[in-house]
């Protein structure tokens, strides 16, 4: 997005880490609904074709968590850091919410 654009709706830098977030929700579900229809068939290559996605899948999660830590957007190995992240968003979220 359009910094101009983002500045006047009040968003900043956010965008790239919602962006980001939403991505890495899509593909931890992708991940998961891959595992469940692989339980569910019973075709040797369908099964062997799931798989493939889903590897494809774990490794696009992996990108995508490696760029949100490289980008500060995410902190899996510190609770607190990530807790005052999370605070500080949900505090913009409401704030936009407001306006």
């Amino acid at each position: 997005m359009n910094g101009l654009i983002q500045n006047i709706m009040g968003m900043g830098g956010l965008t790239d880490q919602v962006i980001a977030t939403d991505f890495l929700i899509s593909a931890k579900a992708a991940v998961r609904n891959y595992a469940v229809a692989i339980t569910e068939t019973t075709t040797p290559e369908l099964k062997a074709a799931l798989r493939e996605q889903m590897n494809t899948a774990i490794a696009t999660h992996e990108k995508i968590i490696n760029y949100m830590i490289a980008k500060g957007y995410y902190h899996p190995h510190d609770l607190s850091e990530q807790l005052q992240l999370d605070l500080s968003i949900s505090e913009t979220a409401l704030n936009l919410a407001q306006k």
